[in-house]
């Protein structure tokens, strides 16, 4: 079954743009949150905005400047050699307008997806009202179950490095439209996910 997707509303974007830091690092376009705050109280620049995100979902397609990142290598302290790349950290930053449009859409996407039942009761990270807590609780529960049952529970537990650049394109799409996402949903991450620009700094 697929689910309308209707257009983006002010508050939509007015409730997440007071949840973003104001103390990050100025993105490419030097436009700060702060910058982008006092915009969103204009209401001919907010109805704009909403303007670009509903566009860019009706059309499937992402600007491209809101694709190109600029990434800065900073090498971590007290490190004895830095001739090895786990000696410095990078940090990734993307434009500013792309990154506020995008809180909204992944906020609609959760919204979706939970009250669809689609995501798995045992998934707890990346979730709204979910935390590091919910998982420690999960956990506990799981090992008190098994010593009522004098079972002992062994973890394993794995991280999966450059997880975005690695993504399977088109499995994605396909299960954006497995969840009942609006085609046109689908089409606009099919052009969300290509044609990405980073430079070094």
């Amino acid at each position: 079954m697929t689910s309308s997707w209707n257009s983006f509303s002010e508050e939509e974007f007015t409730s997440a743009i007071p949840k973003c830091n104001i103390l990050f690092t100025p993105s490419p376009d030097k436009l700060m949150w702060r910058h982008l705050k006092y915009i969103l109280k204009d209401k001919s620049c907010l109805k704009n905005i909403i303007n670009i995100a509903n566009v860019c979902v009706e059309i499937g397609y992402w600007p491209s400047h809101f694709k190109t990142s600029t990434t800065i290598i900073i090498p971590k302290p007290n490190k004895v050699l830095y001739n090895f790349p786990k000696a410095f950290r990078s940090i990734v930053l993307l434009n500013t307008l792309g990154k506020l449009i995008e809180k909204v859409i992944s906020n609609r996407l959760q919204f979706h997806v939970i009250s669809n039942n689609f995501i798995h009761q045992s998934q707890l990270e990346g979730l709204k009202f979910k935390s590091t807590s919910n998982t420690s609780i999960t956990l506990t529960h799981f090992i008190y179950i098994g010593w009522i049952r004098n079972l002992t529970t062994s973890i394993l537990t794995f991280d999966i490095s450059q997880f975005f650049s690695s993504l399977n394109h088109y499995l994605l799409t396909l299960i954006l439209g497995k969840a009942g996402f609006d085609p046109r949903v689908v089409k606009f991450f099919s052009n969300y996910l290509v044609s990405r620009k980073m430079q070094y700094f």
